[in-house]
This record gives C-alpha cells, sequence and structure tokens, in this order.
C-alpha cells in the first residue's frame, strides 16, 4: 500500500501530466465517427493462467497458459538497462506484451520515471492516434499507477505503469508484430487486453 504522503504526490504529478497531454492531444487529434467493424472468425483459447515466480526478479504476477515468457536481450538494438525487462509472446497472435522494470533511485528518480510514463504513450503516438485516454488504476493489491488506451493505427493501444512510488516502477505495452491497423487487430487486441489487466491485477512486488 502506499505511503499517503507519496500517494499525493504521485496523484499531483499525475493531474499536471493529464492535463497538459489531454491538451497536446486534442489539438493535434481530429474527430473521428464510430463506425461498425467486420472480423474473420478467430478461435480464442480458453482462459486460464499461470504464476511468473522467478527467484530473481522483483515481481511476479500471472500470464497466460498460451503464452510464453522470455527474457529481453535488446531494446531497440540496446541492451536493457537491467536483467528484469522480459517480454510475453503470444505466437498464436502474432502478440507481445513487453515488461520494462526500474528501481526508483538516483537518476531514476519517482519524478521522472512518471514523467517517462506519460512521454513514451502520448509523444511518440501523437500524430497517428485518434485519440489517448489515461486513468489513475489502484490494483487489488494495492499498486497504483496510470493505464493508457490509444485509438487508432497506433503500434501498441495499450500501455501502462505501476509503482510504489518508493522502489519500483514496471512499464508494460501491447505490440502486434503487424502493421498498425485498429479494424483489423480489434477483437485480437480485445482479447489479450484482458490478459494484459489480468497481469496487472494480480502484479506483486518482491519486498
Amino acid at each position: 500500500m502506499f505511503k499517503k504522503k507519496n500517494s499525493n504526490r504521485l496523484a499531483v504529478i499525475i493531474l499536471i501530466l493529464m492535463s497538459s497531454c489531454q491538451l497536446m492531444v486534442s489539438c493535434n487529434s481530429p474527430y473521428s465517427a464510430g463506425k461498425k467493424k467486420g472480423y474473420f472468425h478467430i478461435d480464442f483459447p480458453e482462459k486460464k493462467y499461470k504464476l511468473f515466480d522467478q527467484a530473481d526478479y522483483p515481481y511476479t504476477f500471472e500470464y497466460p497458459v498460451y503464452a510464453n515468457v522470455i527474457k529481453d536481450t535488446s531494446f531497440f538494438e540496446d541492451k536493457p538497462e537491467n536483467p528484469w525487462w522480459i517480454n510475453i509472446d503470444v505466437p498464436q497472435f502474432a502478440g507481445r506484451i513487453h515488461i520494462s522494470y526500474k528501481q526508483i533511485g538516483g537518476r531514476n528518480n519517482f519524478d521522472s520515471l512518471v514523467r517517462d510514463g506519460f512521454k513514451m504513450a502520448y509523444k511518440q503516438h501523437v500524430d497517428v492516434s485518434t485519440g489517448i485516454n489515461d486513468s489513475l488504476m489502484q490494483t487489488p493489491n494495492g499498486i497504483e499507477g496510470i493505464y493508457f488506451s490509444l485509438g487508432g493505427n497506433t503500434a501498441t493501444a495499450n500501455q501502462f505503469f505501476l509503482t510504489d512510488s518508493t522502489k519500483h516502477f514496471l512499464r508494460g505495452a501491447l505490440y502486434f508484430d503487424a502493421a498498425p491497423n485498429a479494424d483489423s487487430l480489434g477483437i485480437v487486441n480485445d482479447f489479450l487486453k484482458q490478459d494484459l489487466k489480468h497481469l496487472i491485477n494480480t502484479l506483486q512486488w518482491r519486498k
């Protein structure tokens, strides 16, 4: 559970960033009316989950049985900052949940990590997104963070970060190994979004 002081600081930072980011998006994103979507028939597997619980990792969570956890050895051709970055691949749907983790402290101070979380969601997608919704969340385990839902043909329509504001900061994003197309990926995106939210709600920190 958050300490009250840190929780209040997170809320203030988030409110400021939400206001500035939403203003930026409203100035750059044209209004687009909704339209009916049609999809090919897809056979989805049954929703079942297993526990990711590696002793040398600072977090645990549940992920789908039809997915594989793979240690991330490269990040845009660079090495990850630490050994706790992973990819959760769903081969059946060419989907990937990328998980990055940073310890709060030193150059990774809490305020800058929160700002970077917003920048990753907004700056990279403001030109192609038709809208971005960010919402403050608290998981059943008392962990707080922000969930970003992006409309339009973006590389990732679902991103989030979770933190205890003192030690742990984890960021996640759902990607597809396909050209971004909101219409064709919609039903698969909705299916995997349930898994993303299950991961969020089952996440726990190691002390």
